[in-house]
């Protein structure tokens, strides 16, 4: 059984695939923070800015089998559109609910697949995208893939500590902080990140251009 938010079809607003079109499947359920504001700051990770409680998004539901889900999920894709079809399982945390199963049966849809993770359980290498997003002090399992992208700025999660992993890339991202209450300038994030990235050649600035433009 899986546990979807939501599914849509929209595109990529981050990292190294910025710009290109893809299916979103936002399982429901992290491991890092229940969704729950009153519990935000006391939570292990305390600056998501996704909804992923319940099943009550676009096309959410639950899935009691790999085809069921995949049917879905084939559906957003544009019939007769050119090259590999492109998936991104995220959440959440997607690695909560993501099988062998599930991923042979997008495989076998022609899907290619892109996880985006905390990093805190390992992904399969089945996967052909594996981006990781470091939260805090929470022990990192997931040291390998292509893409480590990393909140920035985080006390206790700083570029540095991560530089010497197998990573393709690694993108720092500047935190938002629109949505809480009591947040500061997320400009200063920006400024922050740029200025890391220009005194730091390995990390490259990420984006989230999806906000930028207003793009779902």
């Amino acid at each position: 059984m899986y546990s979807v938010k939501e599914i849509f079809y929209t595109l990529q607003g981050e990292g190294r695939h910025a710009g290109r079109p893809a299916v979103f499947c936002r399982f429901a359920g992290c491991n890092l923070w229940t969704g729950s504001e009153a519990r935000r700051a006391a939570s292990l990770c305390r600056f998501c800015d996704t909804d992923f409680v319940g099943v009550d998004g676009s096309c959410g539901g639950r899935y009691a089998t790999p085809t069921e889900l995949v049917e879905v999920i084939e559906q957003h894709w544009p019939e007769g559109m050119p090259g590999h079809p492109l998936v991104v399982l995220t959440g959440g945390e997607p690695m909560l609910q993501v099988d062998e199963p599930l991923i042979h049966a997008l495989h076998d849809e022609g899907f290619e697949i892109a996880m985006e993770t905390n990093g805190t359980l390992p992904v399969p290498d089945a996967v052909d995208w594996i981006c990781v997003s470091p939260k805090g002090d929470v022990e990192l399992v997931q040291t390998r893939g292509h893409e480590l992208k990393l909140v920035y700025p985080q006390h206790q999660a700083m570029p540095e500590q991560f530089t010497h992993l197998d990573f393709d890339y690694f993108y720092l991202q500047p935190m938002d902080t629109s949505y809480i209450a009591t947040s500061s300038d997320d400009s200063d994030y920006v400024q922050q990140a740029i200025e890391y990235c220009l005194l730091h050649p390995q990390w490259h600035l990420s984006l989230q251009t999806h906000k930028i433009t207003g793009i779902l």
